[in-house]
């Protein structure tokens, strides 16, 4: 998990995403460079053979997953939320978001865009 863990243990600790996917790879590159992931570790789920025994690697591949600092796995509109709260200037974003029925609009237009999503592969 990650290095240095924030105040929140909402917060993502680790995240996995899918290295194939090239808009995918462009969005982790963005958040790597945002102030407050420092500590976070970033795995590669189409490389790596290794995932936490609670994570599935087609489950992880089809979806964006994080480990939060409690040590919950969270998937969906909750996960990037949870990356988000990691950053000092999205954190309150993050917060106001975390909620009904914001988190339940956020999650259906995620599940959206994941129908679109294999036209970037």
């Amino acid at each position: 998990m990650g290095n240095t863990p924030p105040s929140d243990p909402q917060a993502a600790a680790e995240v996995f995403y899918d290295g194939g996917c090239p808009l995918c790879r462009r969005e982790i590159a963005a958040y790597q460079r945002l102030p407050g992931l420092e500590g976070t570790v970033w795995t590669d789920v189409d490389t790596t053979a290794t995932l936490p025994e609670a994570l599935d690697r087609d489950a992880a591949l089809a979806r964006f997953h994080i480990r939060r600092h409690d040590g919950r796995i969270t998937s969906g509109a909750r996960a990037f939320l949870a990356v988000w709260r990691g950053v000092p200037r999205l954190r309150w974003l993050a917060v106001a978001l975390d909620r009904r029925p914001f988190v339940d609009v956020a999650e259906l237009a995620y599940r959206g865009f994941l129908k679109l999503r294999p036209l970037w592969r």
